[in-house]
């Protein structure tokens, strides 16, 4: 399975009492898509999935993996605790729809990086569709050598990476000069990831996406397609609409952005987030707007 392209973690919008918006999501959907996103992610960290009942989550999927039919993308939803033998079980389960699985390193346990290896050895024989390796160390407390990583990209089932390891470091470098050939990387930190891509990443998941799907997929295909120069302004112009937007925990900022156009019912996030600041809401407001007429500096 070769990603490329924009893949889109969808928030979940909810109404001002905290119930599930469907109408939104299903717009915001076919939104994403329309505007050159090569797919979806659904129950990611984006997504609130951990604040979501069971029965929500299978709504949030249903409504995706309808979305994704229509457009003939695929569809990636989140899977995986920091449990091995629960990670299993909920991959076996997993809609039949689903394109890829984003596992998660494990988290808070803190295991070795053999023990990690063998996590995803067990999980990756045991899944119905292929792994995305969700690498993301200041939130996992788990960091990966180049050779764990190497390691990892070679176990059979492995598709790829959701690469977000907070900045382009000598194991991003090394990871991805030694990459095999039918494996890919998304770059997963927003800000990171034209430099990224021009280290030869294939794609992105990009959570800034929500609000602008189509200057982040055109940011991808410009270094894909050797548009070198482009691709630089863009990125450049990307770069204080990313900082806005994640100014406060993610998606607080791109919920509150997102209600202020109209586009989901209300900011409701769920408990331990708090909403958007005023501030952070007005000084993101201003840089989407910015955006969209095209005045973002050039450098």
């Amino acid at each position: 399975m070769l990603l490329t392209g924009l893949y889109v973690p969808l928030i979940t919008p909810f109404t001002a009492t905290g119930e599930l918006a469907t109408t939104a999501l299903e717009e915001l959907a076919h939104s994403a898509l329309a505007d050159g996103a090569a797919g979806l992610v659904a129950l990611g960290t984006t997504a609130e999935a951990a604040a979501l009942t069971a029965e929500e989550r299978d709504t949030v999927i249903e409504i995706c993996a309808n979305a994704c039919a229509r457009s003939g993308a695929p569809l990636i939803a989140g899977a995986g605790t920091n449990s091995t033998a629960s990670s299993i079980e909920q991959v076996a389960v997993l809609d039949r729809r689903i394109s890829a699985a984003l596992t998660v390193v494990p988290y808070y346990t803190r295991p070795s990086e053999d023990g990690v290896i063998e996590h995803f050895r067990a999980l990756a024989a045991a899944s119905p569709v292929p792994l995305i390796v969700y690498h993301i160390p200041y939130r996992t407390g788990r960091t990966l050598g180049a050779k764990t990583l190497g390691r990892i990209a070679r176990i059979p089932n492995v598709a790829g990476f959701k690469h977000s390891a907070g900045g382009i470091d000598e194991t991003t470098i090394s990871f991805l000069a030694d990459l095999p050939a039918d494996v890919s990387v998304l770059a997963g930190d927003d800000l990171f990831t034209a430099p990224l891509l021009a280290l030869g990443a294939s794609g992105a998941i990009l959570a800034c996406a929500n609000i602008a799907a189509r200057p982040y997929a055109e940011l991808i295909a410009a270094w894909r397609d050797g548009s070198v120069e482009h691709a630089r302004q863009l990125g450049r112009r990307l770069v204080p609409f990313t900082r806005t937007l994640f100014a406060e925990p993610n998606p607080t900022v791109i919920k509150a952005v997102l209600a202020a156009h109209g586009r989901i019912p209300s900011p409701h996030v769920r408990l331990p987030l708090l909403p958007a600041s005023t501030e952070a809401t007005a000084a993101a407001l201003a840089c989407a707007e910015q955006l969209a007429l095209g005045l973002l500096p050039q450098r």
